[in-house]
């Protein structure tokens, strides 16, 4: 059995016993993470989704977190007033290995759903933000206005 997962604005055909490199994941090595935005589901019948197949997903435990290949960015500009410049890059990856694709039963398993770092981190930040909009600032003309009128 195989299906078409969606992840880092990507898609992979997997299936079970599979290693992939996906778009870096808020997860640590050994955890197990399931993917529910499952594209096609095959084997026997085909499944396509529309634009997801309900219930099914994808079981995958994260190995490790890898970074990929560098990728030198180099900038010329030719002739009277040039100048270069050289950058690097090395993408941040996840590695992992495809444990089992479920075509249906993907909500009672209770595994952990995987998300994108920067989900994770817009989640944290939209937590820790909340405290602080119940109290609104000053407006900058009525705090001028309170210090004059203190001196």
């Amino acid at each position: 059995m195989f299906a078409v997962l969606k992840t880092g604005g990507k898609q992979y055909k997997v299936q079970a016993g599979d290693i992939l490199r996906v778009e870096k994941l808020a997860a640590n090595a050994g955890d197990k993470v399931q993917f529910n935005e499952i594209l096609m589901v095959g084997g026997e019948t085909v499944t396509l989704g529309v634009p997801t197949v309900a219930g099914a997903a994808v079981q995958a435990e994260v190995i490790a977190q890898i970074k990929g290949e560098k990728v030198i960015h180099f900038v010329k500009r030719r002739r009277k007033h040039s100048s270069q410049r050289t950058k690097g890059h090395r993408q941040q990856l996840t590695l992992l290995r495809v444990t089992d694709v479920l075509a249906t039963g993907a909500d009672a398993t209770g595994v952990l759903a995987a998300t994108g770092t920067a989900d994770a981190r817009r989640a944290a930040h939209n937590a820790s933000a909340a405290p602080a909009a119940e109290a609104p600032a000053k407006p900058k003309r009525a705090r001028k206005a309170a210090d004059a009128a203190a001196e």
